[in-house]
């Protein structure tokens, strides 16, 4: 349900003004149970009065399901993960029609895809979302359907046929399979899935002789399905669709976007098509704004490292960078710094690629390569808005790194990432593409590198004692071993034998002391300015996990498996 509209329709029927909207806005942050209860409580509104304005403004009816009580058969015509996926509710079945009742208006896709998996015409009317949770919970229970049920099902169905030996099939034949009920139900459910056990993506993989569907969570990949190999042009043409791809390319790589509403909330799905030996490969990344936790006191800082960080980002000017491989926390860290500084007197740009999450009251743009808007191009056109500071999505070329250092030169305040190992490492990346060393030792005021580590699942988790011969090799302090109690997981339903749930960062922060300026100017090495880090007071990515391991949230197994270590041991 949208806000905006929402109150809106209550302006053009006169019910509040539009300097009430505004505020009704400002107050709930757009959440829309939120105003709901203000335009109630405080505006003395009916409920149900207001969200059949809202039904009225859209041109659809509103059905009152207050102690509704539906009968078996009416119960049966929706599947368990039809009605949580599309958050939908069977209130009358007329005339060869479904009547399902919805939280919000839906879209022209999401009416053909039920009517293509109920093989009926179905009819939607708005209704309260809070009665409408509770018919979805309290009829269809909580629990994914059997994907492999579905998939034993498809292993006979004679409608999907079997790409060529090349990998190639009729482009009119692969976009009417994939929308056939069965690949959509497929589709739907590998989705709501992942969605449900807290992956990050989902991969889909072409073998020789097999279909795999893999999810990461926390980091690490674990095998979910494998569905019929005869499924695969299906399958991936479905989600081609959904993506808005173009189904008949099958020789280069194509990028998408899906946005769907499943359970009641909003995913956005990051997709990636890559083709090989034995078809496409696919990957969705899920973007879960609600899961994401913004904000400096959510990111895992050591209290040390805190402080400083607090201290950097509320600098006039100079350039910070994060850095980290892809998936390693690097955006969400940025966006709390933002949303620190985000406050009325100061102007907020950024360019992105793409814009994960809306930030409110941020100014955000997106790389557009097609028309010519890419990094470079972008800061330096945004430079023009006199932004006080600026957040470029990443330094990929000489051209950007050299406009981010001008800007944080000339009294901008710029955040931006590199892909880099380790703080030190970002140094000789900058040089390497071509930036003068004076620069960055003028412009750059640290250096920040993170991980992503598991952490002990909470349910399962027992002490242990680590072999003394893993102990010297991960460079642990053996003098601090018999100070504390090592822990893991012993592996639970829970966390699906893994040990693990959940993850928190580590971090490795690099500030520019006279020193590290100098050592840049003079050109050193990656190490020398490691070590010279370390003497000024740096913590590695590893010493920061084996302090994280002290605290009981995690394993020296897990620091080992994302770290690498670096000189000697020496005291934490």
């Amino acid at each position: 349900m949208e806000p905006h509209r929402l109150l809106e329709s209550l302006v053009e029927k006169k019910f509040i003004s539009g300097q009430v909207a505004d505020q009704l806005l400002s107050r709930s942050e757009a959440e829309i149970e939120d105003i709901l209860e203000i335009l109630e409580e405080e505006f003395g509104l009916d409920r149900r009065q207001v969200l059949e304005t809202y039904a009225f403004s859209y041109g659809m009816d509103y059905v009152d399901l207050e102690g509704f009580e539906p009968d078996d058969e009416l119960l049966g015509l929706l599947d368990s993960s039809t009605a949580q996926q599309y958050f939908i509710f069977p209130y009358e079945q007329q005339a060869g029609h479904l009547k399902l009742a919805v939280a919000e208006p839906p879209d022209l896709r999401m009416v053909d895809d039920l009517e293509a998996i109920l093989e009926m015409p179905v009819e939607c009317s708005l209704t309260d979302p809070q009665l409408l949770e509770e018919l979805v919970s309290s009829h269809y229970g909580t629990t994914l359907a059997d994907i492999e049920s579905i998939l034993a099902e498809l292993g006979g169905d004679d409608l999907i046929q079997v790409e060529d030996s090349a990998g190639e099939a009729d482009v009119a034949e692969l976009e009417e399979q994939a929308e056939e009920a069965p690949v959509i139900k497929l589709v739907n459910m590998i989705i709501m899935e992942a969605v449900q056990e807290g992956a990050s993506d989902i991969h889909i993989e072409p073998l020789e002789g097999k279909l795999l569907v893999r999810y990461r969570i926390d980091g690490v990949l674990h095998k979910a399905h494998e569905p019929p190999k005869k499924l695969q042009g299906a399958v991936i043409s479905r989600i081609k669709i959904m993506s808005e791809m173009d189904i008949a390319e099958r020789r280069t790589p194509q990028d998408g976007r899906i946005k769907l509403k499943m359970m009641g909330r909003e995913f956005d799905f990051r997709v990636s098509c890559l083709p090989g030996i034995y078809g496409e490969s696919v990957v969705l990344r899920i973007l879960d704004k609600e899961s994401v936790k913004i904000g400096l006191e959510n990111l895992g800082f050591l209290p040390d490292n805190k402080a400083i960080f607090n201290q950097l980002i509320r600098r006039p000017n100079g350039i910070i960078l994060v850095t980290g491989p892809t998936g390693s926390g690097k955006t969400t860290t940025l966006y709390s710094a933002l949303r620190e500084l985000n406050t009325p007197d100061r102007k907020l740009i950024t360019i992105e690629d793409p814009v994960e999450y809306q930030l409110d009251g941020i100014n955000q743009m997106q790389v557009n390569n097609e028309i010519g808007l890419d990094f470079s191009f972008g800061l330096s056109r945004l430079l023009r808005q006199s932004p006080d500071i600026i957040l470029v999505g990443e330094i990929r070329d000489y051209e950007t790194a050299e406009t981010a250092i001008r800007a944080a030169l000339t009294g901008h305040l710029v955040f931006s990432t590199l892909h880099t190992n380790d703080a030190p490492s970002a140094v000789n990346r900058l040089i390497d593409l071509g930036l003068n060393p004076y620069l960055i030792s003028s412009a750059v005021q640290a250096i920040m590198a993170q991980r992503l580590v598991r952490t002990i699942c909470k349910q399962c988790k027992t002490e242990y004692k680590p072999e003394i011969d893993y102990i010297r090799q991960v460079g642990f302090p053996e003098e601090a071993v018999e100070e504390f109690t090592f822990y893991q997981g012993a592996g639970c339903e829970e966390c699906n034998m893994t040990g693990y749930s959940g993850r928190a960062a580590i971090f490795e922060m690099m500030t520019s002391t006279e020193e590290i300026k100098q050592l840049i100017m003079e050109g050193c090495s990656t190490a020398e300015l490691r070590e010279a880090a370390i003497d000024n007071g740096m913590r590695t990515l590893r010493r920061d996990g084996f302090i994280k391991v002290m605290l009981g949230q995690t394993t020296l197994m897990e620091i080992a498996r994302v770290t690498q270590a670096h000189g000697t041991t020496a005291a934490i």
